[in-house]
């Protein structure tokens, strides 16, 4: 089934839109992605536009996803750190 431009990994900061034809081939990922996701999903017909979107919003702090290795070393040194000779 095809990623419809999306991916697996990517941020969901961008609006999908499909056509009708990609609608009905994955309309479960679709709609799926939508609730996942809180970002609505755009399909186009004759040229128009509709939207589906979920019934309740969803935080954008649920979104986000844990990363254990960003900081390498001790988080607790860099609460000292004299952050005033940085320009």
């Amino acid at each position: 089934m095809p990623r419809l431009g999306f991916r697996e990994d990517a941020h969901y900061d961008a609006l999908v839109s499909v056509t009708v034809g990609e609608f009905r081939q994955n309309i479960y990922e679709l709609l799926d992605r939508v609730l996942d996701t809180g970002l609505p999903l755009e399909i186009v017909r004759n040229g128009r536009r509709l939207r589906v979107v979920p019934g309740e919003a969803q935080r954008k702090l649920d979104l986000i996803v844990k990363h254990d290795d960003y900081i390498v070393g001790d988080p607790e040194k860099l609460v000292h750190i004299n952050w005033s000779t940085w320009s």
